[in-house]
Order: C-alpha cells, then structure tokens, then sequence
C-alpha cells in the first residue's frame, strides 16, 4: 500500500466517523417536549412518529454506508480494479470504447448493489411511516428510463472527456472544462421541458384566486412569469415541495400538488415568492457559478495525476489509462470534495435566509411564510432540532426553528 492508497482510506475512515458522530449527536438531541414554534400544528402522537421516523432513517444509513464501504475496501485489496480492466481489455477494442465499457461496468455495478436498499426505503421505510405512493410498474419504469438516459446523455459526456484527455495534450483539461460547462448549461435549459416530463406530469395551474394572487404578484417584483405548474408528486410521495429550475423562456416554478391541498393561498404564495426571492438575488447563477468552478479545478488536478504511476500502483494496475485514471482520482479527490460540499452547503443555507427574508418583505406576510414552513416540516416529518455538527455537514437548508425565529422577527 502506497501514500496515495493511505489518503484514500484515511479520507473514507475520517468521512465515515465523522458522519457516523453527527448522526449520533443528531440522534442524542432528539426531546419529547414539543417546540413552542409548533404548538397547533404537531399533536403527541404525529410529532412521536417524525422522531422514529429519523431513528429509523440515520439506522438505516447506517447500515448502507458500512456496506457501501466494505464493498469498496473488498473489490479493491480483492484487486478487482485490474481483473475488471484485463476483462475489457482482452476485447481488444480502442481505448475510448474499453474505457466506456469499463467505466459502465463498475456503474453498474453499483447501481446493482445499491437496489435492494432503494427498494427497501421505499417499500418498507416510506411506506411505514406513510409516505410511499409508488407502485411496482412505477418504480421498475422509472429505472428503465433513468438507466436510458443515463447511457443517452451520460456515454457521449464520458466519451468526449476520455477523447480530451487521450488526444488533446497539455490542454485537455481546458478544453475539457468548456465542453462540460457547455454540456451543464444545455441541460438547464432543457431539462425542465425535455427530461423532467419523462417522469412526472407538468400541468398549468388552473385559472382562479391562487393563480391570480400569484401572477399579480410576480407582476408587482418585476419577474417575467408565464405560468406556473402543478407536478403530480402524489404519484410517488405523499411529501410536498415546491422549487424553481431552468433558464429563460424555459425555466419553470413548480408547486406539488400534495402541497396545493395541504396550504392555503397566502401561504403557497410565500412560498413562490421564496422561489422567486432565488432567481432575483441570483442564488442559482451563483451555484452554478461555484459547480463550474470546481469542475474546473478537479479536471486541472486530474490532468496532474493521470499520468503518475503512484495513483495506478495504489488500486494494483499494471497498466495505466485515462479511464482508470478517472475513477481512481476520483476517489483521491474526496477530500476536496469533502470541504467544497460543506462550503456549498454555507452558501445554500445563506441563500435560504436571504429568499425568506425577501418572501417576507415582498409579501408582507410573515406569518403565512411560517405557517407554509411549519405545514411543511409537519407533512413531511422534518426533524425540527437536529444537531449542530450534523447541520453543518449535511444541511442545503438551515433548520426550521432558525428560519422561523428570523422571519418572525
């Protein structure tokens, strides 16, 4: 075992008990007495059950990630790296084609594994505590159709970089960075009209006083709105949510229809006008900003490590490639990728105050803002005073109670 194989490990093993230690604290926090903030809205029993309902997920967490990582740690030191490669290899294909069809493999593979524990937190965990609403047809379909787009838009992606950094000399990386950051724009624009349809039902919201309230109300903050859509999210999940995506003529707001029969009109108008607090502090150009960024910072590393012999000795290979090259340093990179997730995660939690509190403002009505957010919490089982630690590493969204002292305030 070489240094590069000593960081990997000690990057998992740090990852694995710092998780493991949020998970524990988070679980230690957890009081029977009810929050004041959520007094009328959560009732012994219901607030009981969102408490078991973490129990059982951080449990099942768990165990997933223990298995995940003894695979990992089984199919490397059982040198299933190199047998994987001396497979593809004695096909005698070009590279570009061999690094597809290794890089598939192991996809696959991972994808094979991790489906008895998708299958189990659906039908057993969300359906326990009554949240599942996807039938067997549905989910089999919507497997088949994320396998056919993955290979659709995913093979040429994973194609054009292997063709970079094979053919493209000193250079690949850049060239590289502007095809990927072209690629990810092209998918904003057409993901909401193209590939989102594929799986749910994106329906105009009809004529009458929610549609009025909010189309008068984009009017008044100067936000070009056409429509927004009802998405059949009861179809899987009896969880609501509502979020923005997309650019230009294509983007869209969506509200799921679980969340239209469970909010009154003021308060499905804070939320949107959340949504649009967004776009108009321009959170979503920032986020996506910082991805490009560090895109382009992981390809120049790569571009550094491809061809050091020390990344290939540390998963046994003999032979080097880009295609191993990129699945090893991939693993080498978690550390950074560690750090940049929870500075992205600050950011997010920033951008959340800032869209609340421009709901507010906007609106004028703190209360119907908190009344959406308690509903919320409350439909969806949210656990309302997580730990600190556990925050910090996992939270996109500051907690409920943080968000509802400000609002009020």
């Amino acid at each position: 075992m070489n240094f590069i194989a000593g960081i990997i490990l000690v990057a998992i093993a740090v990852d694995f008990i710092l998780h493991g230690l949020a998970d524990f604290l988070n679980l230690k926090m957890l009081r029977d007495e009810l929050p004041e903030a959520f007094h009328g809205f959560y009732d012994k029993d219901h607030y009981r059950k969102s408490q078991e309902y973490l129990r059982v997920n951080t449990k099942f967490g768990w165990i997933t990630s223990t298995f995940n990582i003894f695979v990992i740690l089984i199919f490397w030191f059982g040198k299933g790296f190199p047998l994987l490669d001396q497979w593809v290899r004695s096909w005698n294909l070009e590279s570009i084609t061999t690094g597809l069809i290794y890089i598939g493999t192991l996809l696959l593979l991972k994808v094979f594994l991790s489906l008895p524990f998708s299958i189990y937190s659906t039908f057993v965990i969300e359906e326990r505590f009554g949240f599942n609403k996807t039938t067997w047809p549905t989910f089999v379909i919507d497997i088949i159709k994320v396998s056919v787009l993955s290979v659709l838009v995913g093979t040429p992606l994973l194609a054009g970089i292997l063709i970079f950094f094979e053919y493209a000399g000193a250079n690949a990386w850049l060239y590289c960075w502007i095809a990927v950051t072209i690629f990810m724009l092209a998918v904003q624009f057409i993901a909401p009209t193209w590939i989102m349809p594929l799986f749910n039902k994106f329906n105009p919201l009809e004529d009458g006083e929610l549609k009025q309230a909010i189309m008068s109300y984009a009017h008044s903050i100067n936000f070009p709105l056409e429509n927004v859509f009802v998405m059949d999210g009861s179809r899987r999940s009896s969880k609501s949510n509502a979020f923005f995506t997309g650019f230009g003529k294509h983007k869209r707001i969506v509200l799921f229809d679980t969340m239209i029969d469970q909010h009154t009109t003021p308060e499905l108008l804070a939320v949107l006008a959340h949504e649009m607090g967004h776009y108009k502090k321009k959170h979503i150009l920032q986020m996506i900003i910082i991805a490009i960024a560090q895109i382009g910072l992981m390809l120049f590393l790569f571009s550094m490590f491809i061809s050091y012999q020390g990344l290939f000795d540390a998963f046994y290979m003999e032979e080097k490639s880009i295609y191993a090259g990129l699945i090893f340093f991939g693993m080498l990179y978690s550390p950074i990728d560690f750090f940049v997730g929870i500075f992205m995660h600050i950011c997010s939690r920033k951008n959340e105050y800032e869209a609340d509190r421009f709901a507010v403002e906007t609106t004028g009505n703190p209360q119907s803002m908190a009344n959406a957010l308690k509903k919320l919490s409350v439909n969806n089982l949210s656990n309302l005073i997580p730990h600190p630690l556990y925050v910090f590493l996992n939270y996109s969204h500051p907690p409920v109670l943080d968000r509802l002292k400000i609002i009020l305030a």
